[in-house]
């Protein structure tokens, strides 16, 4: 698994906060994506592929069904003029073409560039403008601005077209796909992935999800979003794995049980997803059941406990971004690590970084990606300076900090940008969350930094639950808990704390909702 080295090199790094076990296993060439993700499914063609879950039955489909429907659409896709190398914007909804058709275009050799339904028009422009696509494939009910050339899904649905597309193998380096991300800036920027991405996926198959091709992984994102399009989908096809989608319209009430009558043996989700099902069901009954996943944001402990007490099963985390997927997670070949991000997986080469080098152990660092990460992006689509201000010799810098422990395991301490100065001191709004999410009253927890007068700011707790608590009783909480510059100097009773679509706190929404307020 990983390369030896010198005892003097090995002993070096066991003082600083890197972790280095030897590249993994280099892509294959020729290679196409979709092939890639395809290829398991052809030894079992009759073996469902993907079930969509629904209070009104289920609908399946195969895996020579899902192979047909791949190819039949990328033929599609040729015939209405596209070729290899095109960009293809999707405007698509909550629907199984959504995967489809990313599928198609990847296998035709084509640029897919998924997007949020959510966008408005005017953002579809800013889109259209950064990647110049050569067409729009979208649902009519999506908004999206002009575009001279709009493909329609029944354009690419023909069910008597005679011959089927064939897969435009090539580099695995050459650019594959592009997303978007809304990063530290203003502006969203287009993260464009080369073919080999998905080879690089295989790092996680052991090291989060311990993944068999028995397995039947149950999502409960939308089809759309890029978690589930990979977590979801594209990672069991590759193991040859079932995936199970719940259909748009199933409430978080119905997920257990329809993990229980469709035999889901792992069930992915964002932490926003679990806390309204177990609101739901103390008790969840899911005997095939063996563990659960999440991504995203941090995982309450409380959350996590009341998971494990439902289902006599564990959750284990993932820690990643548009950039890079999944790179540092929890892992259910070992002990649990609740109270951290996990551990790099083997394959990787990632490291805490200050001034471009890993800091010692137990030191704040920015997590950083080696830049020859099979799994980093090819860069910022048409923004090369925005990529190389986030390269810093031999690191791609994530923006995000944390600390490594004596064992190897890194400790979430929140973005760059979420960090408080209290007195002069950087606090991270994470480590006084975790505190009081533990205060009974306490349901949902989110600490920011507001400005209570001009050039004055203060650490402030917002929260949910049942009434309005006396600051008192915050106080009294967090005085044996938190060292006095960490404690909040306002406690601020919510009815609900924002949350962006893909089920992260909105904290500056919070400090403007505040600062208007004041």
């Amino acid at each position: 698994m990983g390369l030896q080295r010198s005892g003097s090199r090995a002993s070096t790094e066991a003082m600083v906060s890197l972790f280095d076990e030897g590249p993994f296993a280099p892509c294959p060439a020729p290679f196409n994506l979709a092939a890639h993700v395809l290829a398991a499914g052809q030894k079992t063609l009759e073996k469902d592929a993907l079930v969509l879950l629904s209070r009104n039955g289920s609908k399946s489909w195969s895996f020579a069904e899902l192979t047909h429907a791949v190819l039949n659409a990328a033929q599609g896709l040729l015939d209405v003029g596209l070729r290899p190398d095109d960009i293809l914007v999707m405007r698509l909804g909550n629907t199984v073409e959504f995967p489809i058709v990313f599928l198609a275009a990847l296998a035709a050799g084509m640029v897919p560039v998924p997007t949020s339904p959510a966008l408005t028009t005017a953002e579809t422009k800013t889109i259209f403008e950064t990647v110049s696509p050569a067409a729009v494939v979208r649902d009519p009910a999506l908004a999206c601005a002009y575009h001279p050339n709009t493909v329609t899904i029944d354009m690419l649905t023909s069910h008597g077209r005679k011959s089927m597309a064939e897969f435009q193998m090539g580099d695995p380096d050459r650019l594959g796909y592009i997303v978007f991300t809304s990063g530290t800036s203003s502006t969203p920027r287009a993260v464009a992935h080369a073919h080999r991405a998905i080879w690089a996926r295989q790092m996680m198959f052991d090291h989060w999800y311990a993944l068999r091709g028995d397995d039947r992984l149950m999502h409960a994102g939308a089809f759309n979003w890029t978690y589930t399009l990979g977590t979801g989908l594209l990672d069991p096809w590759t193991k040859g794995a079932t995936a199970l989608i719940p259909a748009p319209d199933t409430g978080p009430e119905m997920l257990p049980g329809l993990m229980a009558v469709h035999k889901a043996t792992i069930f992915a989700a964002a932490p926003g997803v679990y806390r309204q099902m177990l609101a739901r069901a103390p008790k969840i009954e899911a005997p095939s059941l063996r563990h659960g996943l999440s991504a995203g944001e941090p995982l309450a402990r409380s959350t996590r406990a009341q998971w494990t007490a439902a289902t006599r099963t564990d959750i284990y985390e993932a820690f990643g971004m548009s950039e890079c997927s999944t790179f540092v997670s929890q892992s259910p070949l070992r002990d649990a690590e609740p109270e951290t991000m996990g551990r790099p997986q083997p394959g990787r080469r990632v490291a805490l970084v200050k001034n471009g080098k890993p800091v010692p152990r137990g030191e704040t660092g920015t997590v950083a990606v080696s830049r020859n990460d099979p799994g980093l992006m090819l860069g910022y689509y048409g923004a090369p300076e925005a990529t190389a201000q986030k390269m810093e010799g031999s690191w791609f810098l994530t923006g995000d900090l944390a600390v490594m422990d004596k064992s190897g395991a890194f400790i979430y301490q929140g973005r760059n940008d979420d960090m408080i100065n209290a007195g002069g001191i950087r606090v991270s709004p994470l480590e006084i969350e975790r505190v009081l999410i533990g205060c009974e009253g306490i349901e949902a927890i989110a600490v920011t930094e507001v400005e209570i007068k001009a050039d004055t700011r203060v650490i402030a707790a917002f929260y949910t639950g049942p009434a309005p608590l006396d600051e008192s009783t915050l106080h009294a909480y967090v005085e044996d808990k938190l060292a006095r510059y960490k404690h909040p100097r306002l406690y601020i009773h919510k009815p609900a704390l924002p949350f962006s679509a893909n089920g992260k706190i909105q904290r500056r929404k919070l400090q403007a909702g505040f600062e208007r307020l004041s």
